[in-house]
């Protein structure tokens, strides 16, 4: 998995393409992340009591990981994550700047 929980994002795909957010969440199983603020949708809930009125939330919905792509937080553009190992520790790194991540 090449993005984790707090990285930032930025959209390539759907209907959110190119805004950035935090990853809330990330489900490996089924290829998805949850990221703050975006592929945000309206769910209606019914009243729990009598006398309350029903109303309008917003809820993220996850979207699946190759929609997506990491911000490098060194030179803050999107790009590719390779993997490389130093002192027997894998690490990811930036395609474009060469910098950890």
């Amino acid at each position: 998995m090449h993005i984790h929980k707090n990285d930032t994002v930025q959209i390539i795909a759907g209907k959110n393409r190119g805004k950035t957010g935090k990853v809330i969440r990330v489900d490996a199983e089924k290829a998805a992340i949850l990221v703050e603020g975006l592929n945000v949708y309206k769910k209606h809930s019914r009243p729990k009591r009598q006398g309350e009125k029903g109303e309008i939330v917003n809820v993220s919905r996850p979207l699946n990981i190759s929609n997506a792509m990491l911000v490098c937080p060194n030179c803050s553009r999107p790009a590719k994550v390779g993997f490389r190992y130093e002192n027997q520790v894998k690490i990811r790194y930036c395609k474009k700047c060469k910098g950890r991540i």
